[in-house]
């Protein structure tokens, strides 16, 4: 294999102990490449990752990019490596003029901050609504909320700058293969996130470090010339001829627009309604509800990392799990937040919904992640479209209902739900959920069919993690916003059935989670920037 000139080679799976050094890269990086450590220019991590498949024996598995200064004098390669060039990604962002009425982004998620920017790069100047209030108010709010249990429908854990995933973990590790994952990782460095998600292999930022990068995103918008109102909420459209020519906003304020990326997140169902109402295509989706499970961390720490589970380069144990089982319906884990606390995250009265989240350090007491299991439009009461949304409710209602109707959730040990009978007393580990949990049954907050699955899931997941079952783990209902119950239609240019209207993010149905949200929202500034080039 011959090397080109001025090309990065990529190396893949290099393996270190928890007791080596990372300085020891350099020389391993040589051994592979056939060179002397001097011939070496410089290199960066591409990825690190934990291997724990035996805790006795954890390494640590990196790739990285190498620059070299001969790269033609390199003759031969460790086999065991997988070693190729790869060309560097740079996202480049066209120019236009801005038009006599700008875009609209609906909603500050990571699909629409994202959608914004380029949209700001590009000279499009675009307003940016958003119906909750800023970070820094929203938190307050929020905090409220938690304590006082006196909830704002406009501002919450769903609805505010940042969208649902600034409480949460931040989670930036994805399935999707898409070279401008680099651009928006590279971007949220450069608004203050850790540099090591560049790398690590399930990268995270924290809630607490994510309200500071959004604030920086919406500055770098407004600087850009783009305009960012909130407590400003998207209440109809204006369409003539089947295009998109205006908005109104908080049910009076008109504004001349051709063009809105729709980036509302997956709890905007009155906008849901609205849209409906405005005969914009859709069809319910499956989606997913279950339950929080909390253990101790140091409990998923040994289980995960067995006689290193107090290992630093480590850091909080995560996990993924998934059950398979005959004549049940699968049961997963999502959402995993580890050291983390369960979140009150309802945004509509009279209704409880759970969610999760971590700080930076991942450093609280107990662990956390959604087991879930997957509805489909078929268990839904009607074939209305916004059926999924009823259905949601339906479960929201009962677990107000089984808390107490004061916002507290509804609350079961492992052990009492695996047994199929209330809990009345906590054991050692302590529910994290604020306003606060209520201990009672499960059973009437989720359909039948998710509690057979989960109580036949829970202890075979034993077999995979030691302690999963714990009787006195905790389950907290109901996690019932996973994604989105809808689909809005589009296009391949990305608009739906109304011209100038361009569906964008989970809550239209086409992303899950920061990074695939924040990619679908550039993919869809991409397809209005292209417009205005025609």
């Amino acid at each position: 294999m011959s090397l080109e000139k001025n090309k990065i080679i990529r190396i893949e799976e290099i393996y270190l102990k928890l007791n080596e050094d990372e300085k020891k890269l350099t020389a391993k990086i040589a051994v592979i490449l056939g060179i002397g450590e001097k011939e070496i220019v410089s290199y960066g991590l591409v990825k690190r990752a934990i291997d724990s498949r035996k805790r006795n024996d954890i390494i640590l598995v990196y790739s990285v990019d190498v620059l070299v200064k001969n790269p033609k004098e390199i003759k031969k390669f460790n086999p065991r490596n997988r070693v190729r060039f790869v060309e560097p990604f740079v996202y480049e962002i066209k120019k236009v003029t801005a038009p006599e009425n700008r875009p609209i982004v609906v909603g500050t998620g990571p699909c629409g901050l994202f959608a914004a920017y380029v949209l700001a790069n590009a000279g499009l100047k675009p307003l940016v609504i958003e119906r909750g209030a800023d970070v820094e108010s929203r938190a307050k709010i929020v905090e409220n909320f938690l304590q006082k249990r006196e909830l704002n429908t406009q501002t919450n854990i769903q609805f505010g700058e940042g969208g649902a995933g600034t409480f949460s973990d931040g989670k930036l590790y994805t399935l999707v293969n898409n070279p401008r994952s680099g651009y928006i990782f590279s971007e949220l460095i450069n608004a203050g996130a850790p540099k090591e998600i560049a790398f690590n292999a399930t990268p995270h930022i924290g809630t607490d470090k994510l309200r500071l990068i959004v604030k920086n995103i919406r500055q770098k918008i407004i600087a850009l010339g783009g305009e960012v109102r909130f407590n400003t909420c998207l209440t109809d459209l204006e369409i003539k001829n089947g295009r998109i020519s205006g908005v109104i906003l908080n049910g009076e304020e008109k504004i001349s627009t051709e063009t809105i990326v729709l980036a509302t997140g997956h709890s905007a169902r009155d906008t849901y309604q609205m849209l409906f109402d405005r005969q914009i295509e859709m069809k319910a989706k499956p989606f997913a509800i279950g339950v929080r499970i909390e253990h101790l961390a140091e409990m998923i720490n040994r289980a995960q990392y067995g006689a290193f589970y107090d290992n630093k380069k480590l850091g909080t144990a995560k996990y993924k799990i998934v059950e398979h089982m005959e004549g049940e319906r699968s049961v997963y884990s999502f959402c995993m937040c580890p050291g983390g606390y369960v979140m009150g995250a309802t945004s509509e009265e009279g209704m409880v919904v759970t969610n999760g989240m971590s700080e930076y350090r991942q450093d609280g007491t107990n662990s956390n992640a959604a087991l879930l299991v997957s509805v489909l439009p078929e268990d839904f009461p009607s074939k209305h479209p916004l059926s999924g949304v009823e259905f949601q409710r339906q479960w929201e209602k009962k677990a107000f209902v089984a808390g107490g109707s004061n916002y507290n959730a509804p609350a079961q040990l492992v052990g009492d739900f695996l047994l199929n009978k209330a809990s009345i007393k906590i054991g050692e580990i302590k529910p994290t959920y604020r306003p606060g949990t209520t201990l009672t049954s499960l059973d009437e907050c989720l359909p039948d069919f998710v509690l057979n699955s989960l109580r036949k899931a829970i202890p075979l997941m034993e077999r995979k993690i030691k302690g999963f079952s714990n009787p006195e783990a905790v389950l907290t209902g109901v996690e019932t916003r996973s994604s989105a119950p809808v689909r809005l239609f589009r296009d391949e240019k990305f608009e739906s059935n109304i011209l100038g209207l361009y569906p964008a993010g989970e809550g239209a149905g086409y992303a899950g989670g920061i990074v695939s949200s924040a990619l679908d929202g550039l993919a869809v500034a991409e397809a209005v920037i292209d417009k205005y080039l025609l």
